[in-house]
């Protein structure tokens, strides 16, 4: 990180929270007139010029667009924007096999991705694999190397982000990782350790569909069900760190064992890892997901009862979060969505069935996420440590 990065950065943790305020409305709305500005933020307009002056000072603000917006009648007014790549940050998402990478400006947008087998899931290991596709990031950047102050890393399961330690994750067979601190150490730069549905909540937060949005909820199917809450325009944290794992509600018969440990957990019956499962055992050998999503498309009884199964219980599940916080919107993603067919007319019809009242108002909707897409939100999480 260069010394104009540096202070830069600095100026952004110092701020004041109308400082700050008046920032991340910038940042998720630029260009925009100090005027809105005020409007959104509630501050007076000599507040958003004070606020201003110094971001425009060090390179993080452009008030120099000229008057291209209209204010009051007959007054034209001269938008401020964001300088997108005066900070860089990069976000690694943390699979069972597989680390993916990307390099993003200010508003998360990629500016170069890699990615690099996972073989060991030894700590130690894993965190040389993080050094090593950080590397290769930086060696993409070239000159805007040395513009990255941040870096972001999500991981499935329990993480305690102001610690930066994984405390348990089911995929990783981690328990007590303090992963940040180990990163920080060789990589000289700050370390966000996140959960993986938070970090993508907060991306979404900024930059996607919560946006002008006052609560949104965002469940991912995959090999884990998650969620992630916005609720009156901040992102859940849980007083612990822990908030809207739907995937571990008690939704299903105790028969079934979850890869927690835990028994009747919606994952015990809906994740990718359970489905093969199911499906493999009703067929008396291994399969593979694509088979058992082959054999779900031809018809096979076996794999449409567990997927139906699974559509139920997710449904369920949906509906038990919207009866308790009531979002405007949910929005389904992960890597599993991309056979949602499989399971949308069981999960849609067991949702319709469990949602209370006026609830039901709110609306679902899916969204395809790719595992770039979950690697920006852990990028989106090393931004907003840095601004709030």
């Amino acid at each position: 990180m260069n010394d104009e990065v540096r202070t830069r950065t600095a100026l952004l943790g110092s701020s004041s929270d109308a400082a700050t305020r008046v920032f991340t409305t910038i940042l998720t709305r630029s260009p925009i007139s100090r005027i809105d500005v005020a409007k959104l933020t509630g501050l007076s307009q000599a507040a958003v010029t004070k606020a201003v002056a110094p971001l425009v000072a060090v390179g993080l603000l452009n008030d120099s667009l000229g008057p291209t917006l209209t204010g009051l009648p007959g007054r034209p007014v001269s938008p401020v924007a964001l300088v997108p790549d005066a900070v860089v940050t990069l976000g690694i998402k943390v699979n069972a096999d597989e680390l993916i990478g990307v390099a993003t400006d200010l508003t998360t947008r990629i500016i170069a991705s890699e990615r690099l087998p996972l073989v060991s899931h030894v700590p130690a290991e894993a965190a040389d694999a993080i050094v090593e596709l950080c590397a290769l990031l930086d060696e993409k950047l070239d000159d805007l190397g040395s513009r990255v102050a941040s870096i972001g890393i999500a991981v499935s399961g329990d993480v305690d982000t102001e610690k930066g330690v994984v405390r348990d994750s089911a995929l990783m067979g981690w328990k007590g990782v303090e992963l940040g601190t180990e990163l920080e150490a060789r990589l000289g730069r700050r370390v966000v350790v996140e959960n993986d549905v938070r970090a993508l909540t907060i991306g979404e937060h900024w930059f996607g569909v919560g946006l002008g949005t006052s609560s949104f909820a965002i469940v991912t199917i995959g090999r884990g069900i998650g969620s992630g809450l916005h609720l009156n325009g901040e992102v859940v944290e849980g007083a612990y760190g822990v908030a809207g794992e739907i995937g571990h509600l008690p939704l299903t018969s105790p028969d079934r064992v979850c890869a927690c440990g835990r028994r009747g957990c919606v994952e015990a019956v809906a994740s990718t890892t359970a489905i093969v499962a199911a499906v493999s055992e009703a067929h008396g050998r291994p399969l593979t997901i694509d088979e058992v999503v082959a054999l779900r498309r031809a018809g096979d009884n076996a794999a449409i009862a567990v997927f139906d199964e699974a559509g139920r219980v997710v449904g369920a599940a949906i509906a038990s979060l919207v009866n308790l916080v009531g979002p405007e919107l949910v929005v389904i993603g992960g890597e599993g969505v991309s056979d949602f067919d499989l399971i949308e007319e069981p999960l849609r019809r067991s949702y319709a069935e469990h949602v209370f009242a006026s609830a039901d108002q709110c609306q679902i909707a899916v969204r395809p996420h790719t595992f770039e897409d979950w690697a920006r939100g852990a990028a989106a999480a090393a931004i907003r440590a840095l601004v709030v």
